[in-house]
């Protein structure tokens, strides 16, 4: 579903400010594989999900989603393919829309444009049957000003829309970093629980191991713009976080990614 050739990206190439990001990297996702991403601050997780989003174009390799060759593609283009939820619970919905005018934009936005305007019937029960599964009290509250919701209920909302579609690909970026505990519990459950359901190819960055491990069916690490660690099945079920300490710090020469990595 996702077949990554060869990618490189250097920020500020030729000045003292120039930073290699991502360096030579491969990687293939078959059809509802669900990867978590760990790796210290400046690894090249993020710069690597950004590249598969189109955010910005890479300058060397290959980037092929569902037999399509996407590199060359603009960002809005790829939103065909690509469903994403963002660290911050702010970005992914418009906040002075409603929230069932939020879900008819994400509902809509790669189809095409008519004349017809408003929420059908028919589309609102989808809207409220999907919200009540979130199990947050949204369905009630279709009508909403999204920017009234808590970041909890933004980031769920935004899961949600990213994924109602049923993406070909769908790249959450750190998407509970910015929650509390207990919301971040509960936007991780629904996750897996829409992944499962809908059989949705996945990346996941994340800087807790914990979860890392926990979730999905696969996991890589990365370091210094490559992969330095790809485990799956049997094997990555029986990772423990010393497992993941031990193997970065010899990545690292001893050197421990950041305080939320061991923390988390």
């Amino acid at each position: 579903m996702l077949d990554i050739q060869n990618i490189f990206k250097t920020f500020n190439a030729g000045t003292v400010n120039e930073k290699v990001a991502l360096s030579g990297v491969n990687l293939h996702l078959k059809a509802g594989d669900f990867v978590t991403v760990i790796g210290g601050n400046g690894a090249g997780k993020s710069t690597l999900l950004n590249s598969v989003a189109g955010t910005f174009s890479v300058d060397e390799g290959h980037i092929v989603i569902d037999g399509t060759d996407i590199t060359k593609l603009s960002e809005h283009k790829r939103a065909k393919f690509i469903g994403r939820v963002f660290q911050d619970p702010m970005m992914g919905t418009a906040p002075t829309m409603q929230i069932e005018e939020n879900l008819a934009l994400a509902a809509r936005r790669v189809k095409p444009r008519g004349l017809k305007s408003g929420i059908s019937k028919g589309e609102r029960e989808l809207y409220r049957e999907r919200l009540k599964q979130l199990g947050l009290g949204l369905e009630d509250r279709l009508t909403s000003k999204v920017g009234l919701l808590s970041g909890g209920q933004r980031q769920a909302l935004t899961l949600l829309m990213a994924s109602l579609l049923k993406p070909k690909l769908l790249l959450l970026d750190e998407h509970t970093a910015a929650l509390d505990p207990k919301t971040a519990a509960k936007v991780l459950e629904t996750t897996n629980e829409i992944i499962s359901r809908d059989n949705l190819t996945t990346i996941m960055i994340t800087h807790n191991m914990k979860d890392a491990i926990r979730l999905g069916n696969r996991l890589i690490m990365m370091h210094e713009g490559r992969i330095i660690y790809d485990v799956s099945g049997e094997e990555k079920q029986k990772l423990q976080v010393s497992d993941l300490m031990e193997l970065f710090g010899k990545a690292s020469n001893g050197e421990f990614a950041n305080d939320r990595m061991l923390l988390g």
